[in-house]
């Protein structure tokens, strides 16, 4: 195998292994924007990997939906139950004004333990779904061969997931909606100064509501990515901390989508050099457990790296409650 081609299998593994940390970490910004602390984005990943992995089985083996449409069909369902999920942990953290953070631990075991008793109740007893027949199929960019010299390299690197796009195309979506809309100057200033916010006729209850609620459906979409285009199944073990990964990302990023999606690619660079170790021949100088845990050492040293220096939203964590100095 020649240096290029381990070059396109690593880029193109890093896209790949890094759009569901994009999507949660942007789901992640959006929450954490508007002061609402989101611990929950494991869960909200295991529920939507659930959820795309049971509908688009169902939808493609039973309700003989286009193989096509059957894992869009999927991503919608992961979407929906992520929006649904994220709702008790909104009312908890804006109306009830509970811990956030254990609100968010609580919503990780619920929904671990819920999706897992569906699973062996769908599907007589097994621990895991059957696999998903009708994934996505990877889409190149046809053009991109016709360039002279890099055309075929180019188009190696884009060979990708469909949902792959769509996650860098709700990178740019997030960033224009947070910082060049009325609603986005609307969502980080009752992240910044809800006082100040609610003086000037924002309502910050809605605003928290709806941010925790986008933050869910994007966590959703992100582990559906996972369990439909990665993993083509559905296990207690699909998900194994990529949620808490994404938080770690959010954080590197700084609470920016457009610094999200790059720690996310940096995060997903470690686990595609951790899956192409043995092809590259890395396992004859390093123990396989060490290149397998390098995604989770490298979000520790980033985390211990960034933390002290990142300033997160002064209301991050703070209920509000109207009326009240």
């Amino acid at each position: 195998m020649s240096l290029a081609d381990i070059l396109i299998i690593l880029i193109n593994g890093t896209i790949i292994f890094s759009t569901p940390l994009i999507l949660t970490a942007l789901g992640g910004v959006f929450s954490e924007r508007s002061g609402v602390v989101n611990i929950g984005l494991e869960g909200l990943m295991v529920i939507g990997a659930f959820a795309a992995a049971v509908v688009t089985i169902f939808a493609g083996e039973q309700w003989g939906l286009a193989p096509g449409l059957a894992p869009w069909l999927g991503i919608l369902a992961a979407m929906v139950a992520g929006v649904l999920f994220a709702i008790p942990h909104a009312v908890a953290s804006v109306d009830l004004k509970a811990d956030q953070v254990v609100s968010g631990v609580a919503l990780n075991f619920f929904a671990a333990g819920f999706a897992l008793f569906m699973v062996k109740k769908l599907f007589e007893g097994a621990g895991q779904t059957t696999t998903v027949q009708h994934t996505f199929n990877k889409v190149n960019v046809g053009f991109l061969a016709d360039i002279p010299v890099i055309g075929p390299l180019l188009e190696g690197l884009f060979n990708i997931y469909p949902v792959s796009y769509l996650a860098f195309v709700l990178v740019g979506v997030a960033y224009y909606v947070l910082y060049k809309t009325p609603f986005g100057l609307r969502l980080r200033a009752v992240g910044e100064h809800p006082r100040a916010a609610d003086t000037l006729g924002v309502n910050v209850r809605r605003m928290r509501y709806t941010a925790v609620m986008i933050s869910g459906g994007l966590a959703g979409i992100g582990g559906g990515a996972l369990s439909i285009a990665i993993s083509s199944s559905f296990t207690h073990a699909t998900v194994s901390g990529h949620g808490f990964m994404a938080l770690a990302a959010m954080i590197f990023g700084k609470w920016h989508p457009l610094g999200a999606m790059g720690a996310a690619l940096f995060f997903g660079l470690a686990t595609a050099l951790a899956s192409l170790s043995q092809t590259i021949g890395l396992a004859n100088y390093f123990p396989s457990e060490l290149l397998n845990a390098l995604p989770y050492l490298l979000t520790i040293l980033a985390l211990a790296g960034v933390v002290g220096r990142a300033e997160s939203p002064h209301a991050l964590g703070k209920p509000y409650e109207k009326g009240s100095r």
